[in-house]
């Protein structure tokens, strides 16, 4: 039996983490628990998964009154989305029972987290072409129809939901990092906060049927679950209230070197590998933040020179 209070401020911090990046969620809760404080790899998915499903209203409530959830897209994910969630439980089971079965586990949360940092270096790619796009297309006086003109790609929306809940339901990684990226590329032109708001209210029911999965084989340690919620809940809320004031592009690459870490690790790669996967995302990441300067820098050398009458009118 693990001490509540180490628990507790582990869910504080990646729930901080998740509100101030949006990202990482069960990518880093479960790993934490498997590798910090011991937690059966199966344990840890259900607990995980249970504690997600009181956190995830907290970010769609917001979304929802911001007008900033694409509910076409959503009607399309679940039909899909929370059968193969559900699914992804009993395939996880498959896999053996024992000690075997906790050990295949970490190999299929190992491969999820990869495919997490995946991802998340697509979406931060993405996200970095969709800046340049935006501003070529106000460059050239183009503001475009906004999100409710971007066409819906349904059979392209209905297998992400698939992939998106079979991975969920086998091991609680990806609800906020491989679905918005399968999103985003289904739907390029969709604004980042409706991608943001869409994942967050599709992944309520897909993750709550995981999460019910796990109750009914008897994965979920809901003591477990609880005291995650104790720090989560408010990590989260915190890090959603100083998001705005904090660049988070550091954050973000710091979480993709820690999933490089945790992932090579649950795989059981040697320690040199690990490192190595480390520095290599490191130096990536500060490659590109660089070039995203640079742009950011070329795009306001070019800008339109604005008229000083009006920005005095503006200051006063």
């Amino acid at each position: 039996m693990h001490s509540t209070g180490p628990i507790v401020v582990a869910g504080a911090l990646v729930g901080f983490a998740v509100g101030l990046t949006g990202m990482g969620g069960g990518a880093l809760m479960t790993p934490v628990m498997v590798m910090v404080f011991g937690v059966n790899p199966t344990a840890a998915i259900g607990s995980d998964l249970a504690a997600s499903v009181f956190m995830k209203p907290f970010g769609a409530l917001v979304h929802h009154r911001a007008g900033t959830v694409r509910w076409d897209i959503v009607r399309l994910l679940l039909p899909t989305a929370v059968p193969a969630a559900f699914g992804g439980v009993f395939l996880l089971r498959a896999l053996g029972d024992g000690e075997a079965l906790q050990q295949h586990v970490k190999y299929v949360v190992g491969t999820a987290l990869m495919l997490a940092v995946a991802g998340m270096l697509a979406r931060l790619w993405l996200d970095r072409r969709r800046a340049d796009a935006d501003a070529e297309d106000k460059d050239n006086g183009e503001d475009g129809d906004g999100d409710a003109g971007v066409p819906v790609r349904p059979v392209a929306t209905a297998l992400i939901g698939l992939v998106g809940g079979t991975i969920v339901g086998m091991t609680s990684v990806g609800s906020g990092s491989l679905v918005i990226v399968l999103l985003m590329l289904a739907h390029p032109r969709l604004k980042a906060n409706h991608l943001v708001g869409t994942d967050l209210v599709q992944a309520i029911p897909m993750v709550a049927a995981a999460a019910l999965g796990h109750v009914l084989v008897g994965d979920a340690d809901l003591g477990l679950a609880a005291t995650l919620l104790i720090g989560a809940v408010p990590g989260v809320l915190a890090g959603s209230a100083v998001s705005s004031r904090v660049a988070g592009g550091a954050v973000r690459w710091a979480l993709v070197v820690l999933l490089t870490g945790s992932g090579l690790s649950m795989l059981q790669v040697p320690s040199a590998v690990v490192v190595l996967g480390c520095l290599g995302t490191a130096l990536l990441g500060g490659t590109v933040g660089v070039r995203a300067r640079r742009a950011a820098r070329c795009r306001a050398a070019t800008a339109p020179a604005t008229d000083p009458a009006a920005d005095a009118a503006g200051a006063r």
